[in-house]
Order: structure tokens, then C-alpha cells, then sequence
């Protein structure tokens, strides 16, 4: 660690702005190293929190009662949420799809935590493409898990172009993507009634889910909210 207590590991110039991979170490928690990113000089996520990342892909696996999982994850981040869905034994592929190349490259390249042990498992599998437009379009597969981790929420989104997924529309051509009973997991850090009642019109089974936390960088105690709707 360096002696200004910040690693820059990766400074990218990316179509949603400028994406910066960073580790440091905790100065309320000596000992601790942390790697973060930040999209245009704004926290974007750390390795310190995933909670509510890891029970997005565990209350949906827990869900699905299917013996054998195909699952697609959109966002692939640090890992965690891919991790967390690999970590079910039923899991025979995860194929994550992300969208920036940068980021993918991390992966290769080793740079985050969970890099090696998502490159080492052969049930894992990433993509670089946009999860959105992928389930706009026509299915040439069904999976039994779909997990988006890729926005802050439905109506904070990181791309400034108009993204149908959140909408009526969207859930629609997304449904056709799911295997009967799958499960549809979207992640958000604020709980987002539009895009609730767009899941309730399109999906007879919606489930959502609050999971709170101390955030001792910030002193304040965060709710984030995951969304669920099966596809029965």
C-alpha cells in the first residue's frame, strides 16, 4: 500500500465517463484493504459492503426450487453478486454480461478480489455485451435465474439513454427470457414504486426486499432494495 493509503489499480475513460478501480486501506479499521470503484469521481461500490449484492443472488436462489440453475447476471462489478450465485451447488452456468470493456479487463487482468476465483470456476462464464438490449431482444435460451446489479435504482440509471427494461414493455420481453418458475432479481438502492407497480402488472408473483446496513464511511445506517418476480 502506498504511502498516501490509496492504490489507483485501473483509470479508465469509459462511454459512461471516467471509471477509476482504487484499493486502500480502512483508517477506522487498520488492517482492513478495501478496493472500490468510482464512476466520474463518485463512489460507485466497494468490496467492503455487498451485502445486499450477495442476498440479491441468495433470496433468489432460494426462490427457485429446480434442481439445476442456468443463471445470467447483468453487472458483473466486483464479482460478489456472480460469487454469491456460484456458491449454490445446484448452479451449473452463470454467464455475466458487462457492458464495459474496462471492467471485463479487470477480471483478466486480476485486479479485484474475487477475480481469481471467478476465473477458476468453470461453471462461470462473462460476456461483454448490454444485459438490456440482450433481453429486448428475442430468447435463444431460457435461464432460471435473471439478475440485474448494473443501476443504482430503476429511476437512477448509470447510461443516459432511455432504457425500456423498467417498464411494462421491458419486463415483458424479459419474461420470455425465464424458464417456467424462474426467478427475476433487479437490485437498487432505493425502493422505486413505478418500477414495483410495472413488476406487479406484468408478473403475478413479486416479492421485495429491504436489506439494511451500517455504513461506518458515511456514519448513517443504508437500506438498499431488492426486487423478485417469478415467472409462474
Amino acid at each position: 500500500m502506498s504511502p498516501s493509503n490509496l492504490e489507483i489499480l485501473a483509470y479508465e475513460t469509459t462511454p459512461l465517463g471516467v471509471l477509476c478501480l482504487r484499493r486502500r486501506q480502512l483508517l477506522s479499521d487498520p488492517g482492513t484493504v478495501v478496493t472500490e470503484v468510482t464512476l466520474n469521481h463518485e463512489f460507485l461500490m466497494s468490496s467492503h459492503h455487498t451485502a445486499s449484492e450477495q442476498a440479491l443472488a441468495s433470496v433468489a436462489l432460494d426462490m427457485f426450487a429446480g434442481d439445476t440453475v442456468q443463471a445470467l447476471v447483468g453487472g458483473l462489478g466486483l464479482g460478489y453478486t456472480a460469487s454469491a450465485v456460484l456458491a449454490d451447488e445446484r448452479v451449473a452456468q452463470v454467464e455475466v454480461i458487462e457492458l464495459l470493456p474496462q471492467v471485463v479487463d479487470w477480471l483478466k487482468q486480476g485486479l479485484f478480489p474475487l477475480a481469481d476465483e471467478l476465473r477458476n470456476d468453470k461453471r462461470f462464464l462473462t460476456t461483454q455485451d448490454d444485459v438490456y438490449a440482450r433481453l429486448l431482444q428475442e430468447p435463444t435460451r431460457q435461464f432460471d435465474l435473471i439478475i440485474i446489479d448494473v443501476d443504482h435504482s430503476p429511476d437512477d440509471r448509470l447510461a443516459t439513454t432511455e432504457n425500456p427494461f423498467y417498464t411494462e414493455d421491458g419486463l415483458r420481453h424479459a419474461r420470455k427470457h425465464l424458464s417456467k418458475d424462474g426467478i427475476l432479481g433487479v437490485w437498487s438502492y432505493a425502493r422505486s414504486s413505478p418500477f414495483a407497480d410495472a413488476l406487479h402488472a406484468v408478473f403475478e408473483n413479486v416479492r421485495v426486499e429491504p436489506v439494511t446496513f451500517d455504513n461506518e464511511h458515511s456514519n448513517e445506517t443504508v437500506t438498499d432494495w431488492l426486487f423478485f418476480a417469478r415467472n409462474s
